[in-house]
């Protein structure tokens, strides 16, 4: 049996709808496609061989912000300063 224009239509629409998702586009029209992204569990096996596990606790809103804040300026970033926020806490 033959399809309608309308069911056509919509097929088409889903296509292209599903083929924009792909393609990853973000804010004005930049693609998230020019960074290599690393699956997840690519991920994990670099961490494994860093020697890293997750390690999961809750945290006051107002401590989790001032984290992150100061992450963005850590040259490891979040991973990077909470080890050696650890780390000075256990010397001392």
């Amino acid at each position: 049996m033959a399809m309608k224009k309308t069911d056509l239509e919509k097929n088409k629409a889903l296509k292209l709808n599903n083929a924009m998702k792909q393609a990853g586009v973000g804010r004005g029209g930049t693609g998230l496609a020019a960074e290599p992204k690393i699956d997840r569990r690519e991920q994990r096996k670099l961490d494994q061989a860093q020697g890293l596990v997750p390690f999961a606790c809750k945290l006051n809103s107002e401590l989790a912000e001032e984290l992150k804040t100061r992450a963005a300026a850590h040259p490891d970033g979040m991973n990077g300063l909470l080890d050696q926020i650890i780390r000075r806490g256990l010397a001392g």
